[in-house]
């Protein structure tokens, strides 16, 4: 299984759940996806309750999923939100 996103359509879908998601304290949470940053905003974090990403400076990103059908569902997640808003 080839997990590989592109860095545009990451930061698409993080700026589009901060845009359109409902605020809970420091984390934007759409369509069952939570994003957040870190404190100094250079990392972006995107999850739901299976999968983690966090992606950073110099576009490296590493995913936290169980199998490949988790990454898979996660995946289809962000491709509607950025599809929707």
């Amino acid at each position: 299984m080839k997990n590989e996103l592109d860095s545009k359509f990451l930061l698409e879908a993080f700026e589009k759940i901060r845009q359109n998601g409902k605020k809970e304290h420091e984390q934007y949470i759409l369509n069952g996806v939570i994003a957040y940053t870190d404190f100094d905003g250079y990392t972006v974090y995107l999850e739901d309750a299976k999968v983690k990403l966090s992606f950073g400076f110099h576009n490296q990103y590493h995913f936290d999923y169980g199998s490949s059908s988790d990454f898979e569902a996660f995946e289809k997640k962000l491709k509607q939100i950025v599809k929707e808003y």
